[in-house]
């Protein structure tokens, strides 16, 4: 396939061989989220966002397997590094009771590991002093540790914010406020408060500012002499800088300043989730980088392949065995493909692509959107090449989404009736301008049927 000309080309979707293994799948799947029957093949041709599924189809990806891979579909670079490593048995090891080498020295080994790994992840977060990196398999699993360690840090209490996402452990889910079937019916963790996450100048100044003692709904809650929680007891503030699940909401920056002088005021530990918006996501390695906001913990996953709770040493419990994972530090070839995506992000300056292609996706949406080109097209926002374009309905943003697939376009869902696009960070202007035109085609489509 040659990525210079490949073109989204569709017969017939799902095809014949897509609902037989789709059928075959749920024969044994337990329920859960899957968009549309959707089949990659995975030894078909594939390059940057281009894929093709088991009946043939060649499909353009604005999905990035949910922010997952974030240099799409067979990245040069990456085959070329990982094609040197010739694979061993176990590739996955009981990597928090035993440590591996890649040969040579730790700091310029045969092939990297989980070691490097955590070298490069703490180079990543080195303006935020952090310095200690706990590994594991997901990002729930990411969220799930640096919970745990702002409790054993000191503290019952949290802080959440309407819309949030942070995963389907238990944990995690007590801090989920995104759609009620997520929580519904389990058990929760007590002590956790919900307040406004204000993306918009009126949602700060009417749902966060306040004429209480504070001059925002947590300040208020923590004021010392009028509040109701005792500072002390709170453990931990979770964030998205911007939301996923929630619709693709970016924190208001005043909003960040209000909780960094909270941070400061109390030792308010603040717990980044850059599950989906990080690893050059936005055009900034985090998307907390773009803030003025201070996290004490960043909790990673998706695009680095494993889970990372990354930290300073005075908040992880210097304890052995209060943390600990089987396969945590272990799955060697994840830890090298997360190595290699950190080092192509910065060897081919994929951040300043980012912010680049990023601008001319929200321009292109945002100008059809004025101009009436992109009719029930309420909104368009995001950071980087995370971008959501909300609908006047939920009907018209299911309808476009299913439009856009069967001409090829891979899309998603989120908030109640918002689309969102994740093209991989390579994207080049050639390919967002196919994006955008399938996109407007479907959105055309449905202008007078919704």
């Amino acid at each position: 396939m040659d990525r210079a000309t490949a073109e989204p080309r569709v017969d017939e979707l799902p095809g014949e061989r897509a609902r037989e293994w789709a059928a075959y799948h749920h024969r044994f799947a337990a329920p859960s989220t899957y968009v549309y029957e959707f089949v990659w093949d995975a030894g078909g041709e594939a390059i940057g966002p281009f894929c093709t599924d088991v009946d043939g189809n060649v499909l353009l990806d604005f999905t990035s397997h949910v922010a997952a891979a974030p240099l799409g579909y067979n990245n040069p670079a990456v085959r070329e590094r990982l094609r040197a490593f010739d694979p061993v048995d176990p590739g996955k090891i009981a990597g928090q009771d035993f440590y591996v080498s890649g040969g040579g020295p730790p700091d310029d080994p045969e092939f990297p590991g989980p070691t490097q790994l955590m070298d490069r992840l703490i180079a990543v977060t080195d303006q935020y002093d952090m310095d200690q990196v706990f590994l594991s398999n997901s990002g729930a699993e990411a969220v799930e540790n640096a919970i745990k360690i702002c409790y054993a840090a000191g503290g019952h209490r949290a802080f959440t914010f309407d819309g949030a996402f942070h995963g389907r452990t238990l944990g995690a889910l007590s801090l989920n406020r995104s759609k009620a079937v997520h929580r519904s019916g389990y058990p929760e963790i007590p002590g956790v408060v919900s307040v406004s996450y204000p993306s918009t100048d009126e949602a700060y100044e009417t749902r966060w500012l306040t004429d209480g003692p504070g001059g925002n709904v947590v300040a208020d809650a923590l004021h010392p002499e009028q509040g109701v929680i005792d500072p002390d007891e709170v453990a931990y503030l979770i964030l998205e800088p911007i939301q996923g699940e929630g619709g693709y909401r970016v924190a208001h920056p005043a909003f960040a300043r209000d909780l960094e002088a909270l941070r400061e005021a109390y030792g308010l530990r603040i717990v980044a989730d850059e599950i989906q918006s990080g690893v050059g996501r936005t055009g900034e390695f985090w998307a907390v980088d773009h803030l003025d906001l201070t996290p004490d913990v960043i909790a990673s996953g998706k695009g680095l392949r494993v889970g990372a709770t990354i930290s300073r040493s005075d908040v992880f419990p210097a304890e052995r065995g209060r943390l600990s994972s089987t396969w945590g530090a272990g799955d060697l070839m994840a830890a090298m493909s997360g190595v290699i995506t950190i080092d192509v992000i910065h060897e081919e300056n994929l951040l300043a692509t980012v912010r680049e292609r990023g601008r001319q996706l929200r321009t292109r949406l945002a100008d059809a959107a004025e101009d009436g080109d992109a009719p029930g097209v309420i909104d368009v926002r995001g950071r980087g090449l995370m971008l959501g374009v909300e609908f006047d309905t939920k009907a018209r943003r299911d309808a476009v989404l299913e439009g856009a697939f069967n001409r090829g376009l891979l899309t998603l869902g989120c908030g109640y009736k918002t689309l969102r696009l994740l093209p991989p960070l390579d994207v080049t202007e050639r390919e967002i301008e196919l994006g955008v035109e399938v996109l407007l085609e479907a959105v055309e489509d449905v202008r007078d049927s919704t």
